[in-house]
């Protein structure tokens, strides 16, 4: 009874603690504070509210930042998002009304509700495009490990009907593509990403510039709201992005934090790794199979733990089992092979650089359990400029300048601390809290290398293969790929819908390890039936993604005796295929740099207006012309594989017509069909009024110069293709080195002109010839070169119109 009593007392007494809690936060948690007073200034419009404040800047016709405090004053910290310093400042005019503070852009009006500060977009005409919720924003005290912060919140209204995409990778998640009426975790650990970018098929992208654990919920009211969540900040600091397409508003976002640089041509074609080539001899040999055997190959990659038994960090490779690592890249660099070599951001105690970093105070207090040797090894800091420099420069003379790498694999950069993500909040970086840069060191850290290697490797253009991407890491030569997944057909299903995100949320370039990186944690038996099913659909799938990949536990290159002749055959006409494609992907890639395109695209950039795309997450577009349906189903190993159709369903967009790429049939948009899926394919459909320019057959990316070109046309629909082409390597394309021309298909009058070509760059071609295919049945299908042309005509870079 008396124990009752005390417990009783005590529920009492944490009743009346909670109640003068909620007094106390009472006026931090309304969200509906009022505007007071307004004023214009030359950057956006300020506003004193009744409780605290708000800006909203006009950062271009169609790119606004908004602001909002409980506090005294906005925090006045860089972002480390975004790069751009908006000289320029766009003309807006501001409207007082009884209800409304309106602002108007060219493009757009911006309307704050004076009773709940809430902001409602709308185009010209005053059609809505988004609006927040009259419970809008919120700044509310917090304890997060023990941190006294603040929990940042914002609010929308979602009609039923929207789509809403984006949020990066998240490599274990679910099939879901479309984050309406779902949550999405978006705290960067392993295995898990973040990346704050949110694109509606209403027409308008988000981006949350809050770098804490986040939390995206997609379903609240019963799917007529979201809200984003952030743990830590001081403040609501978001910008509104208006396409209305998809294509525009990834514009936006990469002139807020940065375009993307282009990669050499090589880093376009074949990566072959593997975990891991334990020596030069390992590494030498798999150079002469894929070269003796004819197979296209661009790049090889030596793995982790080059260096054992020497500790992390060391950047040593380790004499015994590297005798030579100058000879081996030269011999890489002689069979015109690229060479790339993993680097992680961890040290060792015992190592000289350890001792430097952590001299100089570059080292943080946040360890990775080692998996190999049980030691805990240290982060360096990466928010902290020196330390950044210092790790650069121990990479630089240690290994990739020494020796003459040309890319570099970034692993292992959540920071990884396994479970204890309450020390990564307590953890002091230079900057501040772990808590309130949670999300940011993969991008500082790739910001120390792609600067380093701008400034000391001028003559060869940066590539960096890295585990996780926050926003406005494509500027730094970054491409994501989706971690440590299992060789499973599950996972490999995953990682589908996990590209189309990444790419959505203007990462453009993603990537996985073709067949999966282990099973079990060890070696897939590649020689098994199943497992050879597995990676072919993998590697169908790995040939139209940004960046093509082999890597993984256990033998599984092309050249491998784990393949039968018949699985060998499929991987070899895909690599064909991708190489084929160069001219095509490489034009893609220039457009990525010049224009912020995106290549992997999510249906709905192109067919934002068809709502039954919003919902299928594994169909997207490869460029303007492709659509890729990969076979992720067990279709032939299963224990019912009798019982199966060897087809997939495929969805095929109302607003086109499509050729099936390997038949040449022609099929109508607006149905769903059952696609032959043979293991010898992938379910490929080609979008009527497309031009593919196809090279020839080639063995490395920059084997031949595109003086011969296949030009596939797909009539049906007038077509356009800018043609891409540069010196391949080197950033001289950043000075004006470049030449483009246009290809224009005019259906009706089934005449095709090409452009002037405009530019000019070192080595450029004088005159090339064209093989022009207009596809109709088998005539212009499958991989091989089209046995006749419809006409082949001779271009010295005039303006011509070829008659078909």
């Amino acid at each position: 009874m008396f124990k009752h009593l005390l417990h009783k007392g005590a529920k009492i007494k944490q009743s009346i603690a909670l109640i003068i809690l909620l007094v106390i936060t009472m006026p931090l948690m309304e969200a509906s504070a009022t505007v007071k007073s307004f004023k214009k200034e030359a950057d956006g419009v300020s506003f004193k509210l009744d409780k605290g404040l708000m800006k909203i800047f006009i950062r271009k016709d169609d790119i606004i930042e908004v602001k909002y405090t409980v506090f005294n004053a906005f925090e006045t910290k860089p972002s480390l998002v975004v790069n751009n310093k908006w000289l320029q400042r766009p003309a807006y005019t501001v409207a007082d009304t009884k209800t409304e503070v309106i602002i108007s852009t060219s493009k757009l009006k911006v309307k704050i509700n004076k009773a709940t500060n809430a902001i409602t977009y709308t185009d010209l005409k005053g059609n809505i495009i988004t609006a927040e919720d009259s419970d809008n924003k919120s700044v509310t005290p917090a304890t997060v490990a023990g941190i006294n912060t603040n929990t940042v919140t914002t609010q929308f209204i979602s009609p039923k009907d929207e789509a809403l995409f984006g949020l990066g990778c998240h490599p274990l998640d679910s099939l879901s593509i479309n984050y309406k009426g779902r949550n999405q975790d978006l705290a960067i650990k392993y295995l898990t990403g973040a990346i704050p970018v949110l694109l509606s098929t209403k027409g308008y992208g988000l981006m949350w510039d809050n770098y804490s654990a986040s939390n995206f919920y997609g379903a609240e009211a019963d799917n007529t709201k979201f809200k984003y969540v952030s743990e830590s900040g001081k403040q609501v600091d978001y910008y509104f992005f208006y396409g209305p397409g998809f294509d525009h508003i990834i514009d936006l976002y990469r002139t807020a934090t940065g375009r993307a640089p282009l990669f050499g041509k090589w880093a376009y074609g074949l990566f072959q790794s593997q975990d891991r080539y334990m020596s030069e001899d390992e590494i030498l040999t798999v150079k002469d199979n894929y070269r003796n055997n004819h197979i296209p190959v661009d790049a090889i990659v030596q793995d982790w733990y080059y260096w054992d038994p020497l500790p992390i960090g060391s950047h040593v490779m380790k004499p015994e089992r590297y005798p030579h690592p100058q000879k081996l890249v030269d011999a890489l660099h002689k069979a015109n092979l690229h060479a790339m070599i993993s680097i992680w951001p961890v040290f060792g105690k015992g190592t000289p650089n350890y001792d430097a970093l952590e001299k100089m105070g570059g080292l943080t207090d946040i360890t990775w359990d080692n998996v190999v040797t049980h030691t805990f090894d240290t982060y360096y800091d990466a928010h902290n400029p020196k330390a950044r420099e210092l790790y650069w420069d121990q990479a630089r003379d240690s290994l990739i300048k020494r020796y003459g790498w040309d890319a570099w694999w970034i692993d292992q950069c959540e920071p990884d601390n396994g479970a204890l993500l309450d020390a990564r909040r307590q953890s002091n970086f230079a900057i501040g809290k772990g808590i309130d840069y949670f999300n940011t060191y993969s991008l500082q850290h790739t910001k120390g290398v792609y600067e380093g290697w701008r400034r000391d490797i001028p003559g060869k253009r940066a590539f960096f293969l890295v585990r996780q991407s926050f926003a406005g890491e494509q500027r730094n030569a970054s491409t994501l790929w989706s971690s440590d997944i299992e060789c499973t057909f599950h996972d490999f299903k995953d990682q589908v819908p996990q590209g189309i995100n990444a790419c959505t949320s203007g990462i453009p370039y993603w990537t996985s390890d073709i067949g999966g990186y282990h099973y079990h944690w060890k070696p897939a038996d590649w020689s098994q039936p199943d497992k050879r099913e597995l990676f072919t659909r993998w590697f169908q799938f790995g040939t139209f993604c940004p960046i093509f990949r082999i890597h993984g536990k256990g033998e599984r290159a092309i050249f491998s005796k784990n393949w039968d002749e018949n699985t060998r055959a499929i991987l070899l006409n895909f690599d064909k295929l991708r190489y084929r494609l160069m001219p095509y992907i490489y034009s893609l890639a220039g457009r990525v740099t010049n224009d912020n395109y995106t290549i992997m695209r999510s249906l709905a950039f192109d067919y934002r207006g068809d709502a039954n795309v919003y919902g299928i997450p594994d169909q997207y577009m490869f460029g303007p012309a492709f659509m890729v349906n990969p076979v992720t189903e067990q279709l032939y190993t299963s224990a019912d594989a009798d019982k199966k159709a060897k087809a997939r369903q495929v969805y095929l967009p109302a607003a086109s017509k499509w050729y099936n790429f390997w038949t040449g049939e022609l099929l109508d948009g607006g149905q769903t069909i059952s696609a032959a899926a043979p293991i010898e394919i992938l379910p490929l459909y080609v979008k009527a009024g497309s031009i593919i320019p196809m090279g020839p057959d080639v063995e490395y990316a920059t084997e031949k110069p595109n003086s011969n070109i296949e030009l596939r046309i797909y009539p049906g629909a007038n077509a356009s293709f800018k043609f891409y082409e540069d010196e391949n390597d080197n950033y001289n394309y950043e000075k004006g080195q470049s030449a483009t021309f246009t290809l224009n298909w005019n259906d009706k009058a089934h005449k095709l002109t090409i452009s002037d070509t405009k530019g000019h760059f070192p080595g450029q071609l004088k005159s090339r010839i064209f093989n022009i295919v207009v596809v109709k049945g088998e005539h212009g299908a499958d991989v091989a070169p089209t046995a006749k042309a419809d006409k082949v005509v001779k271009y010295n870079g005039k303006a011509m119109v070829v008659a078909l």
